[in-house]
């Protein structure tokens, strides 16, 4: 009942403003938009890695070379929604091996648009903040670019984009393919020998280290394309198509005990817009997506799989989504808009394990009993503008069902939640602007932690086990948050300050204790509530039209209420250190640009070591960069990422994550790369 008067009252207070608005403008939620993220600011299809040296409120969740994940505000997974076109891509993997940005052609992204807090109604899962990535479009005249990027470690990239048409129709084309061989750290250490350090002596029988035939392994290869048609149907109607395909080869997951052999995705996109179809609308926009992504997982390259591979152990992972969405926007009043709509889609997730020699017994065995998640869902968004004061509300109520196969014999769970938000901002004179919002919105457990088992063979008995590590009667999380802050700009000088206060009720928590009690059923997830409360700022200096400097600065502490059971540690897992950015620029000769940049991190001295965290040492690590224009067709980028090659982990070890750990318990921390040089050539026609 307490949803329902949080939800209306906002949505009430917005149309209440939007009645009185005197002029209506472009609202947007507070957010950071990214717009060179195709060019020198990637070097490789890592989204995460660039993400992470361009917002100190993201860290990198290091994986391997390719395919890592990002942890935003002390979120990460589907407590924030990862959106390529406004599509949703889920991974396949339960151990986070091909997270969402893992699926996207980095030489195709426009821009990238983040937001934290909960304040999106139109899609589902936005629990703490969303990354909204979006890809070039279409242009009429013919042009292209091709760009060919080298770096250390082995590091080759090739990539091509084509774009043309006419008034009519207009279509894109982009194709790339990279590969890598394994990078090392600061002390010279590639992903093989990081695994050699660990305690050779207190090793596992099965054990996780590459086979010496594999230690030398490339780190991975990947090709993608993405292929874009847009239709002008009418003056008022436009259809857009699209189409990206990924195809991820051999990738070498070091700290994890096994590799993807390989990461196959697909994304279809089919959206149809319809202006000023009547008075009560102003636009219709209908979009279909469908996502499917097919990721076997395997010890092959591991000793673990013994001789020939003759034991081989593989777990076998699909995943597919579709959705439809449709939503009217039209004038509320002269001077407000409101937005209407319906969302739903379906997730499937299923996951079967395969096994040789001695894992034979574990052949048919369900990791994930195919999954369906099926979401319906209503939104209404208002926004206005007064002179000075911005407003935009929203309110969505979903209805989720969960079903797992029938002959699992798993409960189903179903689950309704209503969200709500309002943001504000205030322009208290030409220098100052204050905004502030508040809002609550919900995510539903997905199917590994609530249904996912393990598969193993008692060494005893010789019989297989199949435990359940998920909790299949979770509730679904909630988060209420108030988020403040002030912008000030002057001739030469802006900088925004923000501070956010996050409640988190029946937080998805994974509890260490339970996963290695005894029996099958170990219910390793659990709810739990938590706070997380933060501070960020950032903004520029300009010290003349040529030389200027960037800077933001990051820090987040998180709280469970109480301890977990049997534990005494209220550290939430997962909340990165004080992390500061700041980067000198120096544009000459015309478009030429030069910058040295210092990402900068504490040590973790707040870690959940209950739950298989540790302590980090701090570390700054100084990267440089320069582009130029040779001629009006060809552009050169190159830089040192790490100059001073320092060897450094960002990444803990929550045991959210199955990673590698000896016989005596120490848990490997994946380093960083090592000092890392690159060079990016582009012809332009």
């Amino acid at each position: 009942m307490k949803k329902a008067v949080f939800a209306v009252s906002v949505l009430s207070m917005a149309v209440n403003t939007a009645l009185f608005a005197e002029d209506l403008g472009s609202i947007v939620v507070e957010s950071t938009k990214l717009t060179d993220v195709s060019g020198e600011e990637v070097k490789s299809a890592d989204l995460a890695d660039a993400l992470s040296k361009l917002l100190p409120s993201v860290s990198i969740v290091r994986r391997s070379g390719i395919a890592n994940d990002i942890i935003l505000r002390g979120q990460k997974k589907d407590n924030i929604n990862i959106l390529i076109d406004n599509t949703k891509v889920y991974g396949a993997c339960p151990n986070r091996m091909d997270p969402p940005t893992s699926h996207i052609l980095t030489n195709t992204i426009d821009s990238i648009e983040v937001t934290e807090g909960p304040y999106d109604v139109e899609n589902f899962g936005t629990l703490s903040g969303s990354v909204a990535i979006t890809t070039k479009k279409p242009s009429k005249d013919l042009k292209g670019e091709v760009s060919v990027n080298m770096g250390s470690f082995g590091y080759q990239k090739a990539a091509a984009t084509v774009s043309g048409g006419n008034d009519k129709a207009r279509f894109l084309l982009a194709v790339s393919k990279e590969t890598s061989e394994q990078y090392e750290d600061g002390d010279g250490n590639t992903f093989a020998e990081q695994i050699e350090n660990l305690n050779p002596s207190t090793m596992p029988a099965m054990n996780p280290r590459y086979k010496p035939e594999y230690e030398d392994m490339d780190a991975y290869t990947k090709s993608a394309v993405l292929a874009k048609v847009f239709v002008d149907v009418t003056d008022d109607q436009e259809m857009r198509l699209s189409y990206t395909a990924n195809r991820s080869d051999d990738v070498l997951y070091p700290s994890s005990k096994m590799d993807a052999l390989y990461d196959d995705s697909n994304i279809f996109n089919l959206e149809y817009s319809i202006k000023n179809l009547s008075k009560y609308s102003k636009s219709i926009d209908t979009q279909y997506y469908s996502s499917d992504v097919e990721h076997p997982m395997s010890t092959f390259y591991r000793i673990s799989s013994g001789t020939d591979s003759v034991n081989e152990k593989t777990s076998f992972l699909t995943t597919d989504m579709q959705g439809l969405k449709i939503k009217n926007s039209f004038d509320f009043s002269s001077t407000s808009e409101m937005t209407v709509g319906i969302d739903t889609s379906t997730r499937n997730w299923d996951g079967t394990y395969e096994g040789d020699g001695t894992q034979t017994g574990i052949t048919g065995l369900k990791s994930i009993s195919d999954v369906d998640t099926e979401n319906t869902a209503l939104f209404v968004e208002v926004e206005n503008k007064y002179t000075d004061l911005s407003v935009k509300a929203g309110v969505r109520y979903d209805d989720t069902t969960i079903t797992p196969l029938a002959s699992s014999g798993l409960q189903s769970n179903d689950y309704s939640g209503l969200s709500a938000n309002v943001f504000m901002s205030y322009n208290l004179n030409k220098n100052t602007r204050y905004f502030a919002g508040v809002g609550k919105a919900s995510r539903v457990p997905d199917a590994r932690e609530l249904y996912f088992k393990g598969a193993m063979i008692n060494t005893t008995t010789m019989m297989p086990m199949n435990p359940l590590i998920g909790t299949p009667d979770l509730e679904e999380t909630t988060n209420t948050e108030i988020d403040f802050g002030v912008e000030n700009r002057y001739d030469n000088f802006n900088i925004k300050t923000k501070v956010f206060y996050s409640w988190l009720d029946d937080y998805i928590y994974f509890n260490a204790d339970k996963a290695v009690a005894s029996g099958l059923v170990r219910n390793a997830f659990e709810n739990i509530d938590a706070t997380i409360y933060g501070l960020e700022i950032s903004g520029s200096y300009f010290a003349s039209d040529e030389v200027y400097v960037d800077f933001g600065l990051a820090y987040q502490r998180g709280q469970k209420d109480e301890a977990l059971t049997g534990q005494t540690d209220k550290n939430l897992a997962e909340i990165s250190p004080l992390k500061a950015n700041v980067a000198l620029h120096y544009d000459y000769s015309n478009k030429n640009t030069a910058s040295i940049e210092l990402v900068a991190v504490d040590a973790w001295d707040e870690f959940d070591a209950d739950n298989g965290e540790q302590a980090i040492s701090g570390y700054g690590v100084v990267n440089m960069k320069v582009k130029h224009d040779i001629t009006n067709d060809v552009e050169l980028a190159a830089g040192i990422d790490n100059v001073f090659d320092k060897t450094f982990a960002t990444t803990n070890t929550y045991k959210d994550l199955t990673l590698l750990a000896d016989g005596s318990g120490d848990v490997m921390l994946i380093n960083e790369p090592g000092r890392y040089l690159y060079v990016n050539a582009t012809y332009k026609f």
